[in-house]
């Protein structure tokens, strides 16, 4: 399947930058365009499902595609309610960079599935935290578009939080869950948990400066670029660090 992700790779990328221009003067068939990119990626998860007997989320790369293929649809969704362009933009972008990381580092494919993950958490487990950050990760580039433009950007990126973080609670309460009847403890403080906790935490805080106090909409901006900072150890950070080898959540490729 690794010949065939570059071709389904260059067709996405190539609807999504055919659609973001066509959007330019026809809204509606550059929308189409755009989501097709989606569906083109959507339909390889499907056959690489379908080819491993599992689903495609067990490393590293393999949630890269997931993220690639959820962050464009939430682009549309947040472009569509809030009427903005940027979003779909950047969705392209970073989607872009994500499958051009995957072809750069293809994963070595099997379809071997440790038993901590042969469970019906697996699914929803995964889907909800790269729904997350795919919200929050948005939210942070709308933060910094109010530092570099000066637009208001922050009610839009107050509403990703939001959404951000209720997918985030979700998958934390779905691993708890999933570790009780994986090792038979709810939480050991793994350093994937730690991580996961301290993010959760940090979009908390955030939210709490956005009640609390509403006028101070550059600290508030500052503190999501930091906090995705955050989110990105809890991703991809953990595997590197020292105490990844004794983590029950290390069975991801790099």
């Amino acid at each position: 399947m690794n010949a065939a992700f570059s071709t389904f790779a260059l067709a996405a990328v190539a609807c999504w930058g055919g659609g973001l221009l066509t959007r330019r003067f026809h809204p509606a068939p550059g929308l189409m365009l755009y989501s097709t990119g989606i569906a083109i990626l959507a339909a390889y998860a499907g056959l690489l499902w379908w080819q491993l007997g599992r689903p495609p989320m067990r490393t590293l790369g393999e949630t890269r595609l997931l993220y690639a293929i959820l962050l464009p649809a939430v682009a549309c969704g947040v472009a569509l309610r809030w009427r903005l362009v940027w979003p779909m933009i950047y969705g392209a972008a970073m989607a872009a960079v994500f499958l051009g990381i995957n072809l750069a580092r293809p994963d070595a494919f099997d379809k071997t599935l440790m038993p901590a993950l042969q469970s019906p958490w697996f699914v929803p487990h995964v889907v909800v935290y790269i729904l997350a950050y795919a919200f929050l990760t948005a939210s942070a580039l709308g933060s910094a578009r109010f530092f570099l433009t000066g637009d208001d950007t922050l009610p839009a990126c107050d509403h990703a939080v939001w959404i951000g973080l209720a997918f985030l609670t979700m998958g934390l309460l779905f691993g708890a869950i999933w570790a009780k009847e994986a090792w038979g403890h709810y939480w050991t403080w793994d350093p994937k948990e730690t991580w996961a906790f301290l993010t959760w935490a940090i979009y908390l805080g955030y939210i709490h400066i956005r009640l609390r106090h509403c006028q101070a909409r550059r600290f508030a901006a500052g503190f999501l670029l930091a906090a995705v900072a955050i989110l990105g150890t809890c991703w991809f950070g953990v595997n590197y660090l020292p105490s990844a080898k004794t983590s029950v959540h290390t069975y991801t490729q790099p």
